[in-house]
């Protein structure tokens, strides 16, 4: 019999309550083409497409010696229940300004109706002006991702991680990896976020420098996973610079502890069999720190 639009058919079922395969293939195929299209329909309106949301909730004046500018707060965050994290960076008016300019370069045409907001004269910190700028950055964001071309731009990402990514690589090269290691999660965790729309590879340095930090902290256990995670895309994508350094740090770190390491070891001696004669390969640590000087 038929309730609504949905026909309903009696079937047996098995132990855990489901109709048994026979019969469910024969249940779907009583449905007509209309009920097919309706049912479709249904599942398509349950899944909800993943996008990038963009927040600048707050913001806030910054004083120093000779300057006085204001700060916005950018939370970037995936639609949808499954990502409950909120992550944040700081960025000026100027950033966003630069930002703007490098995307004119190369897409004039694609933004002639996604316009920066312009730049005040005088009241900047008023708080009416600075809660009016902070709406409309928050909309010019939302634009941007709503561009195909430009959310699927190396371009895209850096505006959201480069500040912190020079910061990390600096505190490194410094030998404060605490600070390093803080910040590179935000940059990774920002980067996780982008993955739909960017390559893979746009992680690979964030986590080679993640992996300096960990073992240099003596977390081996994070420097090894963190390094596993990284491989795969070395070799999909063919980062001849960062393949034999993670070897070597899995390696090492693999027989501190007590990891079977044969498989690693041998493909580490393939590819400097191969590269023999090549310019001495450098520590993965010396690949992370010439990453951004």
């Amino acid at each position: 019999m038929f309730r609504g639009s949905l026909c309903v058919v009696e079937q047996p079922v098995g132990p855990d309550g489901r109709a048994t395969d026979g019969h469910r293939g024969r249940a779907e195929s009583s449905l007509t083409t209309k009920e097919l299209q309706q049912n479709w329909r249904v599942v398509k309106q349950r899944e909800r497409p993943v996008r990038l949301l963009f927040e600048i909730p707050s913001a806030r004046i910054m004083e120093q010696a000779l300057s006085k500018y204001v700060v916005y707060e950018v939370v970037v965050m995936r639609s949808g229940s499954f990502d409950s994290r909120r992550v944040s960076v700081e960025r000026r008016y100027s950033d966003f300004l630069r930002f703007h300019h490098k995307l004119l370069e190369e897409f004039s045409e694609e933004l002639e109706e996604v316009l920066l907001p312009r730049k005040l004269l005088t009241g900047n910190f008023c708080p009416e002006s600075i809660q009016e700028r902070r709406l409309a950055l928050q909309d010019y964001l939302a634009k941007l991702y709503a561009t195909r071309c430009i959310r699927h731009s190396p371009l895209f990402p850096v505006f959201f991680t480069e500040h912190e990514q020079k910061r990390a690589h600096g505190l490194l090269r410094a030998g404060q990896f605490e600070p390093a290691l803080e910040q590179l999660q935000t940059v990774l965790e920002i980067q996780e976020k982008l993955l739909p729309w960017q390559r893979p590879t746009l992680i690979v340095p964030t986590l080679s420098a993640l992996t300096v930090c960990y073992r240099d902290l003596g977390e081996l256990e994070q420097a090894f996973t963190t390094a596993q995670r990284a491989l795969p895309v070395v070799r999909r994508y063919g980062l001849k610079h960062y393949r034999v350094p993670l070897l070597e740090l899995l390696v090492d770190q693999g027989y501190q502890l007590g990891r079977p390491v044969a498989q690693l070891q041998d493909e580490l001696s393939t590819l400097k069999d191969s590269e023999r004669g090549e310019a001495a390969c450098r520590s993965l640590k010396e690949v992370v720190i010439h990453e951004f000087i």
